[in-house]
């Protein structure tokens, strides 16, 4: 079976490529990854608190909000908390290409467009095939307008191309107000790739000690709805490959990736659960289940039910809400 797709203009052997996640920190583990069936692999990201910068730019967006509660001081990771510093993350990287067949895709996370030149730079001198840029930025100053938060992004998509000559992809949160022309601008701007969707690690309160902590929750096949939404979409309506990010565990979450338009599935939580050998179990399965459909290739699986080629585009908006309510409603029994 012929599960090839091409992804930031490179030919990947398929769809299963693992996220930004703490197992590429291990060389064994990416040797494995690509044993296993990766395609390709994103490493762990690089976060601008670990890069030179300008830091009064990077305090400036540090301060929306953070003085309105002590306790949104804790939320920003602290340089001593990495294991790896931005010397021994390119030299990690260096080793990875040497290592392994598969493109490796680095990662850089931040918000400011200062100080991110140079290591884009030498993210590419160190032999990364593309870089995934995630923006991991909430707003929550009240008088921040949404076109601010929009041209933080293209900002710093326009900083990083500046600097590079290889595949630039953006990760992004769902939260744009039109998230359709969000994705537009991106592609137009120069994106290669559109991640969907970064997703957020949400603070928890401790009744008990009144304190908010961090916490950590892998996710699971139902969180895969909103990203496949917007894949659905946006598929044929951008220039930029898609990848889609977030609940996909099972052979069957990577096909409804794929049908409704996904060049690739970003794995992470699946083989934090279950092992780096999941890989060989969602291949398996997914060429089974384009055995069984009667499809030869994942070419022609791709975007069969992306709205353009739905036979009910409304299913991906409004349309379908009152009929999902209305059909919930007659078999949800109440005690």
């Amino acid at each position: 079976m012929n599960l090839s797709t091409e992804y930031l203009g490179m030919k990947l052997s398929s769809p299963l490529v693992p996220a930004a996640s703490p197992l590429p920190k291990d060389l064994d583990s990416i040797r494995r990854m690509e044993d296993c069936g990766a395609s390709a692999v994103v490493l762990w990201s690089l976060f601008e608190e670990q890069i030179e910068h300008e830091a009064r730019e990077l305090e400036h967006y540090y301060q929306y909000g953070a003085e309105r509660f002590a306790e949104s001081l804790s939320y920003f990771p602290q340089a001593a908390e990495f294991r790896l510093g931005p010397d021994e993350y390119l030299e990690h990287l260096a080793r990875v290409k040497r290592a392994v067949d598969i493109p490796v895709i680095a990662s850089l996370n931040g918000i400011s467009s200062a100080g991110w030149i140079d290591y884009a730079t030498r993210i590419q001198q160190a032999g990364a095939d593309a870089l995934e840029v995630n923006v991991y930025y909430i707003p929550t100053d009240p008088d921040l307008p949404g076109e601010h938060v929009e041209k933080v992004y293209l900002s710093v998509l326009d900083t990083v191309k500046s600097s590079v000559s290889i595949p630039v992809a953006m990760k992004l949160s769902p939260f744009f107000s039109s998230m359709g022309s969000m994705a537009r601008r991106l592609s137009e701007g120069g994106a290669d790739g559109l991640v969907l969707f970064n997703r957020f690690y949400q603070p928890d309160i401790d009744v008990k000690d009144l304190e908010v902590r961090p916490r950590l929750v892998l996710s699971d096949s139902d969180e895969n709805r909103l990203p496949l939404r917007w894949i659905a979409i946006l598929r044929g309506k951008v220039r930029a490959s898609l990848a889609a990010s977030t609940g996909i565990h099972t052979p069957e979450d990577v096909a409804k990736m794929v049908l409704a338009g996904a060049d690739v599935t970003q794995v992470c939580s699946c083989l934090l659960k279950h092992g780096i050998e999941h890989l060989a179990t969602l291949r398996a399965g997914l060429t089974h289940i384009l055995e069984t459909k009667g499809y030869d290739s994942l070419e022609q699986m791709k975007g069969v039910l992306s709205q353009q080629s739905c036979p009910e585009p409304a299913a991906f908006e409004r349309g379908n809400y009152l009929r999902a309510l209305s059909e919930f409603g007659k078999t949800a029994t109440f005690e």
